[in-house]
């Protein structure tokens, strides 16, 4: 287990649900794929997500996850990187879902 969090630290985050609209893998990157993630009144952003080779583009596209969309921008391979997609951390990453279908930006939490 890492170490604790106060309450306080954690209710920082915040994670919301976003529809990827465009997928692509980074060619000069043998992990990245650059999600383009609707999260309605908070806009579209760009998201960097070391999920592939295991995850295709057209896996996620059109379909809705969990993301964390206040960290601070991170460059990655020369690109920046505007949020984080939320995955289970196994031998297969999988990215986490809404249970039911939601608007884009809705709040989780």
């Amino acid at each position: 287990m890492k170490q604790l969090v106060r309450y306080e630290d954690f209710a920082k985050l915040d994670l919301r649900v976003g529809k990827v609209v465009e997928c692509v893998r980074k060619e000069d990157s043998n992990k990245l794929l650059r999600l383009t993630v609707d999260f309605g009144a908070e806009g579209m952003r760009n998201i960097l997500s070391g999920i592939y080779p295991t995850h295709q583009p057209e896996d996620l596209l059109g379909k809705q996850f969990i993301f964390v969309i206040n960290l601070e921008p991170r460059k990655l391979m020369g690109e920046e990187s505007q949020g984080m997609l939320l995955c289970t951390d196994d031998e297969k990453l999988l990215p986490l879902k809404p249970k039911s279908k939601s608007a884009p930006g809705t709040a989780i939490g």
